[in-house]
């Protein structure tokens, strides 16, 4: 036996399967193209992300991981059970901090801890990461982020037992010229019911109903020339009406994280509500869900 080998956690490898596994793939990079619009927004600019990975591996190994300085912020996901972690690279998070404080996003050569000031500014970018994925689950069910605190040494951070299963999301996200790896884990046991639920088990053709076919509605070829308005809005910011007789050709009005919540209206019904986000190089907006009435 070569003394070089390390023991294997067979029991992660056989966690997904093939078909759950390209399901999963699919479903975040749906979160990291609307990750990538909202962001760019927020800091201003183009701000490219994508899949770099996805991994099951034991607390133990993610946290053997953490060994240079990380902004490391702890979370829940109502109802999911077990704290989840998204760890950001301190010398990318200062890039990120540079750009939001009106710089170039210039990188530093040594990582450092973080001001006070330099926490809240990244804890805006951590927030606008966990919304945007509780959002992409919505179809399935409700999440709702609630953060719990960051720690900048994930030495003696342990929030599960060293041979839980963690589902690691590895993204590669671009700030300029730097690129940096962000890393979202969660608690397989509590997402397993969501994992099970985005790619079902196929039935077999006996147990399976027989298909309904829909119902076509009809429609009256009268109707088919008239133009209605679709408009989509979203709930604007609060100014002091001092701010708003001062206001000029030229100012920059900061938009906050209402773009997640975009109403489509038709005419003046409200019929759907949506995320704003890009297609082909055009804004667009997805939608998510039919209006309440």
């Amino acid at each position: 036996m070569s003394d070089d080998a390390k023991p294997h956690d067979f029991r992660a490898s056989s966690l997904l399967s093939q078909r759950q596994l390209r399901k999963l793939r699919a479903h975040e990079e749906q979160f990291l193209a609307m990750l990538s619009a909202r962001l760019g927004l927020f800091i201003r600019s183009e701000f490219p992300v994508k899949l770099a990975g996805i991994e099951i591996i034991s607390y133990q190994k993610l946290s053997e991981g953490w060994k240079g300085p990380s902004h490391l912020s702890l979370f829940k996901t109502e109802p999911l059970r077990g704290v989840a972690i998204l760890d950001i690279p301190v010398l990318f998070g200062l890039t990120l901090v540079d750009r939001l404080m009106g710089g170039p996003g210039k990188s530093e050569e040594t990582a450092r801890e973080l001001s006070e000031i330099e926490n809240a500014l990244l804890d805006q970018v951590v927030q606008i990461i966990l919304e945007e994925w509780c959002n992409n689950w919505s179809r399935i069910k409700p999440l709702k982020p609630t953060s719990l605190g960051c720690e900048s040494n994930g030495r003696y951070l342990q929030v599960a037992p060293p041979h839980a299963n963690m589902l690691v999301l590895a993204m590669e996200a671009h700030n300029g010229e730097t690129v940096g790896q962000i890393k979202l884990a969660f608690p397989y046991s509590g997402l397993e019911p969501f994992l099970r639920q985005l790619a079902p088990e196929i039935e077999s053709a006996g147990d399976a109903p027989a298909p309904v076919a829909p119902s076509v509605p009809k429609w009256n070829r009268n109707l088919g020339d008239i133009s209605l308005p679709l408009t989509a809005e979203w709930q604007g910011m609060e100014l002091a009406a001092s701010d708003i007789l001062h206001l000029k050709v030229g100012d920059v009005l900061q938009v906050g994280p209402q773009l997640s919540q975009i109403a489509v209206r038709l005419g003046d019904l409200s019929k759907f509500e949506g995320r704003l986000g890009t297609a082909d190089g055009h804004w667009a907006v997805e939608l998510t869900r039919s209006a309440t009435t």
